[in-house]
């Protein structure tokens, strides 16, 4: 027998009533303190730290809007972003104002009621900056300590501002800007050490997480997540044991990036056991068996501590234990999913358990004092193993293992995972975890006889162009009904779903449970919704124009509460996936927004403005089937990563089809070849690309738009015929 207790947030200091809370906000004199950090499961008022408590279940117990009148809900004000790309940030609200981060790590304060603007800081990222990024300018939050906030840039940069004003106190460079690392998580902060990690395995580089003093920036630790294969006796005992699970020869050879295991979002922090636990990414490359080869050549070794949760002490950075969810990952698995703390009774016996659904589609349970596995079901159909043993390891199914094989294979779920970035929920009261989840299988096929570029593109040892998708109405249109979305309520103690929500697409918003009963989450549809928590009822939805991908909060001032959420599509899927796939769903596009929401709210957006359709309007394509072969090549390894596969973009980044350069190639040189648009984002690729493999580029773009022009047409005849 399972049974779930409803304990009371493991955080809590002790019960505190709604106008205490009012008064413990973050102001006076000395700001954000540890206690309040420790006690912000009981400031009903405020959301002062990521998650909004250090186990970041993202539950508030507010029920003001609850599920008998969330149909009153309304627009109390909205504002405009002044970026028009990805948005993933969680605010922050103190003391009647919030902060937030939006797309190029710039920063932003308003009055929580009436949506007046306070201030705003731009660190002035270098637009060239975008092409280090594998997922898009985002960035997803602040953290804040005294009367200062703290965010990382795009750029690698850990940047301490006055909460009052937005003046910067001080900037650390927290990476080697050299190579291509980013950040684009929010920082926590535990008793006052600034912890951040960093982004940029597909590229090559080291991953590793450091904490940093919150009075001037100096680092005060730092653990690598992966050996570089130089591990001698004074190595730390960790990465000792890490370096038994590699091929060190091929770690520290010449072809070697850096193994990758970059901690680029989720912290969870238990302050009773005093363990800090990250996620720890993919590895680079991909592919294990350039990463990690046997002596057959084909993938070897666990690789540690890729693709694990770890534990570590946050006062020295101390390691204590690991959980690793995929061993030796070949398929872009990350751990870097959302963590949630929780007390539950399981099997009669109370557990302090961490809960995690990765991107290999089984969900976690994990005791968070040990790192004893106690349990791990699939929350969506995947194919690259039969189970989990009782030992925590996946059953793996050979034929998914193409550093094994050498053989391409349809896998589910692909790189960008059944559960990404967004984060989840957790209500105690239903005992249930709420999963933005979503279907979607990739071909991974390895790549012939690949080497590293460290200066351009992505290094993941996967021909990232198998699985473009002919122009072919049919088969596009069978492919498409295989990619779905998913609200998925999840029992973590019976580890099965007891209800679920199916959208038209995936890449739909992260999530907040609250005590009035309600889930909140938008959708790529262009909606922002309220669920009944216990059963996944729609009961309340907002036209938002915009996709939405980022999580909700919700807070009070004077005692009315509000709900907001940053509006605006973006991110990996936006840009990576086959612009039909999304434009066939709506189209969604770019708006980016603030929103916030209360009772009787009157508040009205402006009129959804049209949308610009640039016809398809190619030159012919005359180039010869070997040129176009090589420009498929190259497109996929370094084009496709931001203008999506087989050139078919979407709404956010240039649609290269309708590119107005295309037909002229002296234009199309000046773009790729030199750079003219590196303040934008588009850097030179001249240290890895040719003139000529360039052209080629263009003489496949070109093939693929003239193909796609006569897909449209053969469209528009059917529909005319229907």
């Amino acid at each position: 027998m399972k049974k779930l207790i409803w304990a009371a947030p493991v955080l809590a200091l002790g019960a505190l009533g709604l106008a205490s809370c009012e008064e413990m906000a973050g102001g006076g004199e000395g700001g954000i303190t540890s206690a309040m950090l420790l006690g912000a499961g009981d400031d009903y008022a405020n959301w002062i730290t990521h998650g909004r408590t250090y186990d970041e279940q993202r539950f508030s117990p507010l029920d003001n809007i609850n599920a008998e009148n969330v149909g009153e809900l309304g627009l109390a004000w909205y504002a405009d972003m002044d970026t028009a790309r990805g948005q993933e940030a969680t605010p922050l609200v103190i003391d009647g104002k919030m902060y937030l981060t939006t797309a190029w790590s710039k920063v932003k304060a308003f009055d929580a009621t009436t949506g007046e603007p306070l201030w705003d800081y731009d660190p002035e990222v270098p637009g060239e900056t975008g092409v280090k990024v594998c997922c898009d300018v985002v960035n997803r939050g602040l953290a804040a300590w005294g009367n200062d906030l703290f965010l990382g840039t795009l750029d690698g940069r850990l940047v301490s501002l006055d909460r009052d004003t937005g003046k910067v106190n001080w900037e650390v460079v927290t990476v080697d800007q050299d190579m291509a690392y980013s950040i684009t998580g929010a920082p926590r902060i535990i008793d006052g050490k600034v912890i951040i990690g960093n982004g940029g395995a597909e590229f090559g580089v080291r991953g590793y997480i450091a904490a940093y003093d919150v009075k001037d920036g100096s680092e005060l630790w730092r653990f690598y997540t992966v050996p570089d294969g130089t591990e001698g006796d004074d190595a730390p005992e960790y990465l000792k044991a890490a370096a038994e699970t590699w091929n060190m020869e091929a770690l520290a050879g010449s072809d070697a990036i850096g193994g990758g295991g970059t901690v680029w979002d989720s912290m969870a922090y238990d302050p009773e056991l005093n363990l800090l636990y990250f996620g720890v990414g993919n590895g680079s490359p991909w592919n294990r068996a350039y990463r990690s080869p046997g002596e057959d050549g084909t993938g070897e070794g666990d690789n540690l501590y890729l693709s694990s949760i770890v534990a570590v002490r946050p006062d020295t950075g101390e390691y204590v234990w690991h959980y690793q969810t995929t061993p030796g990952e070949t398929w872009d698995y990350t751990a870097t999913q959302h963590i949630i703390l929780a007390d539950m009774e399981i099997d009669g016996k109370e557990r302090q358990v961490l809960m995690q659904a990765p991107k290999n589609g089984f969900f976690y349970v994990i005791d968070r004092a040990t790192g004893e596995f106690i349990s791990a079901e699939e929350y969506i159909p995947q194919n690259w193993a039969e189970g989990i043993d009782e030992n925590g390891r996946p059953i793996e199914k050979l034929e998914a293992r193409i550093d094994k094989t050498g053989k391409p294979a349809m896998v589910m779920p692909g790189p960008l995972g059944g559960h990404n970035w967004h984060p989840m929920a957790y209500h105690p009261g239903e005992g249930l975890v709420y999963i933005p989840a979503f279907e979607a299988a990739t071909i991974y096929a390895p790549e012939e006889n690949w080497k590293p570029d460290r200066a351009r593109g992505f290094n993941v040892g996967i021909d990232l162009g198998a699985g473009d998708l002919p122009p072919d109405l049919g088969i596009r249109k069978s492919l498409y009904g295989t990619v779905k979305g998913k609200l998925t309520a999840w029992d973590p103690v019976a580890q099965e779903a007891r209800w679920t929500v199916e959208f038209p697409g995936p890449w739909n918003g992260g999530l907040l449970a609250t005590g009035g009963g309600l889930v909140f989450q938008g959708n790529s549809s262009s909606e922002f919704a309220a669920y009944k928590a216990s059963n996944g009822e729609k009961l309340w939805s907002f036209a938002a124009q915009t996709g939405i991908v980022a999580p909700p909060i919700t807070y009070t001032v004077g005692g009315e509460q509000y709900v907001a959420v940053l509006a605006g599509w973006g991110g990996a899927y936006a840009i990576t996936a086959d612009g039909h796939m999304i434009n066939d769903q709506g189209p969604v596009r770019n708006i980016s927004r603030l929103l916030v929401f209360k009772i009787g709210g009157e508040a009205a957006l402006p009129d959804m403005p049209a949308l610009a359709d640039i016809p398809l309007d190619p030159p012919p394509s005359r180039a010869s089937a070997e040129t176009i072969a090589l420009g498929k090549a190259k497109y996929a390894r370094y084009c496709a990563v931001c203008h999506a596969p087989a050139a078919v973009g979407s709404t956010e980044l240039p649609d290269l089809r309708r590119s107005g350069t295309l037909g002229d190639a002296a234009s199309w040189q000046a773009v790729v070849h030199d750079g003219i648009l590196k303040d934008n984002g588009m850097v030179s690729f001249a240290t890895s690309l040719s003139k000529d493999e360039i052209e080629a580029i263009r003489a496949y773009v070109i093939q693929r738009a003239n193909e796609d022009k006569a897909l449209e047409a053969a469209s528009a005849k059917q529909v005319a015929a229907r």
